[in-house]
């Protein structure tokens, strides 16, 4: 829940700096990794260094959170801070169709039920339905929400995975944050996406960012990442965009439409009773 809190602030802090969506993806990694590559340096030389093994799968999860990263940042900028978040936590319904694909896992039923109301907020949001929508491009940015949504849900299958030795949350989260600002960087030089050199006060709000959402903010959940099952973790993640959207009223001003509230409403209540009941299973082995 601590680490859900500090990461509602990200939306906030990435309209503040007001820079490239692949700047701030570059600059929020890129000045994590000093303070989560010591602490790293700590966990190796209490515990041993990591193998390859043990360390391979911050290749994809680095990828997938790069892109992440990327497609929301475009969506914070077509249709405001705190609806962006909201479509990025759509991975609460994407995580059990991956897990069926990847894993056999049997989607549940609730999953299934909440995917028509998730669908229609989703609608709502994109400013479909009416000419008052707030947001430079509210279409564009449920576009991107939704590439967000898909691309978090991967990449948190894959941390949670990357994460199981509950020693070193620092280890598998430096070598992610290394491996996306690398991805980012490239994705700014292949496509032209804006100037990557952040001037002051931008630099400023990017390094607020990278201590508190990506070093704190990230800790805290890699931490919880393989202490709990998949359901109970996107339950507590949607405390996020609950924060972002009060934020972004709080603190920017932004006013999404009576319209657009309510599409948040639909698919903030179809994530919580998506994630919301535990299955059996996780249950009895808490039990134990």
């Amino acid at each position: 829940m601590l680490g859900a809190l500090v990461i509602a602030f990200s939306a906030i802090l990435v309209d503040l700096a007001d820079v490239s969506p692949a700047a701030a993806a570059v600059f929020r990694c890129l000045y994590a990794l000093p303070v989560l590559g010591a602490i790293a340096l700590w966990e190796d030389r209490r515990y041993g260094r990591r193998t390859w093994a043990e360390r391979r799968l911050a290749l994809p999860a680095g990828l997938f959170f790069a892109v992440d990263l990327i497609a929301w940042h475009h969506a914070i900028r077509d249709v405001g801070a705190g609806l962006a978040t909201v479509l990025g936590n759509l991975q609460v319904v994407v995580v059990p169709f991956l897990a069926l694909a990847v894993l056999g896992e049997r989607v549940p039923r609730r999953i299934l039920l909440a995917l028509p109301l998730v669908c229609f907020g989703v609608v709502l949001v994109s400013g479909a339905l009416e000419s008052g929508a707030y947001g430079a491009d509210p279409s564009r940015g449920v576009l991107y929400g939704i590439v967000t949504g898909l691309t978090y849900a991967a990449f948190l299958l894959v941390q949670r995975q990357g994460s199981r030795d509950l020693r070193r949350p620092a280890g598998p989260l430096f070598d992610m944050s290394l491996v996306a600002t690398v991805a980012a960087a490239a994705y700014a030089a292949a496509l032209g996406d804006g100037d990557l050199v952040p001037a002051w006060p931008s630099a400023g709000w990017l390094l607020v960012l990278a201590l508190t959402s990506q070093v704190l903010g990230w800790l805290l959940i890699t931490v919880s990442l393989p202490r709990l099952p998949a359901a109970m973790t996107s339950l507590t993640l949607t405390i996020q965009p609950i924060g972002s959207v009060l934020l972004g009223a709080i603190l920017l001003g932004q006013d999404p439409s009576l319209l657009q509230l309510a599409g948040v409403a639909c698919i903030l209540a179809g994530l919580l009773s998506a994630a919301l009941r535990r299955p059996a299973r996780y249950a009895a082995a808490a039990a134990e």
